[in-house]
Formats: structure tokens, sequence, C-alpha cells
């Protein structure tokens, strides 16, 4: 080979290694940040939350603390937050740490689909405490991306957390919380034979009530489930108080009442409209409407009108099961709440508590006959 050509050679091969060096070239290493190792969120940063947003795929939600310290959902008739969900998204910033600085590159981080999924914390004078953008998540599966403000900065954190953006879901449905042992009585209407009271002078105390049937007692299983069951009230949804099914449901209301041993009393109206079984208009019968002449009848049968077909019932479902609580102390919160919606609940309920008055009663134990004397 001759010498000209081998120096084409060796100059061809250190080009072309020139450039697999500047192609294979690692990414310059990140360098480290004061912040790993340490929570996503610092305690004393969540300490002055007084307000919380949350934004995701074009939607806000926005939880804030009033002047009395308590929490409310503005944007679902201002209700009462269920604030254990504003400690369980605080729990898993300040749990979570940051495990890893990626990329402070640009082109990289527009990779890791930083968008509109933003948590943001403020005080009470509405002032910006805290913000992180999250991103997708890792193709480990483990943690998530996020982005502390503008900063060019990707981190990836042992953040597991899911952002609920429903208004409602963040309001808290507690209406009524009770403790039975407070109750000393308990007054159950019925449609038929009217409403039975239950007393009790303490809370060891068994039950009774001058209602009760000759050669019977209350039974104790079932108004022990029907206090559980009147004390613990939980609303599924919200209407306006001028909703139509409202105004179906009020006629047949049931009003009970429980009330504590330092007197004061709480009346809970049931309402609902009740199943209906209605019978349909009768329907031509089509078959026969163009016959030039009706069939003729059997022999001494009178004619049936051929026009017409079985009567046919439907059923008409029973309407939602709202509720309305009165407090006989004013300041309690329930009475404000009542005034702005009209509550729906579980139907159950409605339907686990008793139907009749002889669902509160059972057989008294036969008295033991009374022993013979000893002869002498």
């Amino acid at each position: 080979m001759k010498l000209k050509s081998l120096i084409l050679i060796v100059a061809a091969l250190a080009a072309l290694s020139v450039v697999v060096f500047f192609v294979r070239k690692p990414a310059p290493a990140v360098t480290a940040d004061a912040r790993l190792n340490q929570p996503v969120l610092d305690a004393a940063t969540a300490e002055k939350v007084a307000e919380l947003r949350l934004t995701e795929s074009g939607k806000s939600l926005t939880v804030k603390r009033d002047t009395n310290g308590v929490w409310r959902v503005p944007s679902y008739h201002d209700f009462p937050v269920d604030f254990s969900r504003v400690t369980r998204l605080v729990g898993d910033l300040t749990e979570a740490k940051l495990t890893r600085l990626v990329t402070t590159n640009p082109d990289r981080i527009a990779r890791l689909e930083f968008k509109d999924t933003t948590i943001t914390l403020l005080d009470s004078a509405a002032k910006e405490l805290w913000t992180v953008t999250l991103g997708k998540n890792p193709e480990s599966g483990a943690g998530r991306f996020l982005r502390y403000g503008n900063e060019p900065k990707a981190f990836l954190a042992s953040l597991n957390t899911y952002l609920d953006l429903e208004s409602k879901n963040w309001a808290n449905a507690e209406l009524l919380a009770l403790k039975p042992d407070d109750i000393a009585k308990i007054e159950l209407p019925f449609t038929e034979g009217g409403p039975i009271t239950f007393t009790r002078a303490k809370k060891e105390d068994p039950w009774t009530t001058p209602a009760t049937p000759a050669g019977q007692k209350p039974k104790t299983d079932t108004l022990a489930s029907a206090l559980n069951t009147l004390s613990s009230i939980r609303f599924s949804d919200t209407s306006d108080p001028a909703d139509a099914k409202v105004a179906e449901a009020k006629p047949h209301t049931r009003a009970y009442t429980l009330t504590a041993f330092d007197g004061k009393t709480v009346t809970i109206s049931l309402a609902r409209k009740p199943e209906e079984k209605k019978m349909k208009p009768p329907v031509a019968d089509k078959s026969l409407l163009g016959a030039a002449t009706p069939p003729s009848p059997t022999a001494g049968t009178p004619a049936p009108d051929p026009k017409l077909l079985t009567p046919e019932f439907e059923t008409i479902p029973a309407g939602p099961l709202f509720v309305s609580i009165a407090h006989s102390d004013a300041a309690a919160p329930v009475n404000a709440l009542m005034a702005k919606r009209a509550f729906q609940i579980a139907d159950y309920t409605f339907t686990s508590l008793p139907q009749k008055s002889a669902d509160l009663f059972e057989p008294a134990p036969s008295p033991a006959p009374a022993a013979e004397p000893q002869k002498p």
C-alpha cells in the first residue's frame, strides 16, 4: 500500500472517531441542588397555607380558609370543606421527597410534559407561597416529574397523588354527627297509628314507652340501628330548593326527633315521592282498525270491544330521598346549610328505618313460674 493512501485512510478514521465522540458524548453532569432528598413541601411553608388552588386540563379548583378558620369550597355553594382532603394532599407533599435533579436542559424539560397540572399554595393575604407544575410519570412508573414555579430545573419526586377537581367531592358531606349515647328520647313517626316515643333516664338504661303492647317489650337491636342511622347523616347530592322533585317529595315527609340529655333537640325530616303504579291508557289494536267488519263473537257471549287491548300497568319509581334538619341550637351550622340547598341522601337511610310500629317490639319472656312452697 502506498504511503499516501495509508495517510488518507488514517485521516479518515481520525475524523470518524471525532464524529463518534461528539455523537456519543454524555450529557453534561447536572449540578446538585440543596433541595435533593428534602420534602417536596417544607413544613414551615405548609403551616402558612390558607388557600389551595389546583388546575389540570383546563379545569381549576380553589378551597380557602375563611376568617373564622373554616375551610370552604367557594365553587360549591361555599360549603365547608372535607378537611381530610386538605390534610391528605398537604401530607402527600410534605412526605414525598425530591429524589433526583433530572435536567436543566430546556429541550429535555419540554419532553417531560409539563403542561397545566399545577398546585399553588397561598397565605391568608392571597400571596403565593409555593407552586409546582407536575409532569408525566417516569417510565419506571414510580414518582412524578415536577418543576417549582418557572425554574429551569426538572426534578423527580417520590410523589404519587391524585388531583380531584370536582368541587362537590371537596365539600364535607356530613350533615349530622351525634353520639348515640347522648340521646335521651327518640320519636319515630308512622303512617298508621301516629308517632311512638321512647325514653331513657341514663344511657345505660333500657328504652321504654307507654305504647308497648301487652306481653311485648321494645326491640333493643331495632332501636339501636334506627338511632345509629338518624344520628349520622351524609348527603350524596344537592338540589335547588325550588326543584320540582323537592316539591313532589314534601307531601310525603316523615319527621323524626332526637332529644339529647342536655335538652337540645334535632328534627330530621325525610321526604320522598313514593313509587306509583299507574294503568296505561287503552291502546287500539292496529290489526283490527282496518277491518271492514269486526270478527263475529262466539254464540252466547257478548262481543268485546275489538279496538281495546287488556289494560297494562306501569311502575313509576320512587323519587330521590331528601332530608331537612332543624337543630334547636340556632348557632348549629346545619341550620345555615339547610337554608342554602335541598339535600339528597341515600335511600338506605329511609328503608333501613322501621316502617311499621310492630317492628319496634318483640315478645317479652314469660315470667318464671312461682316456686312451690316446701312441705314441712
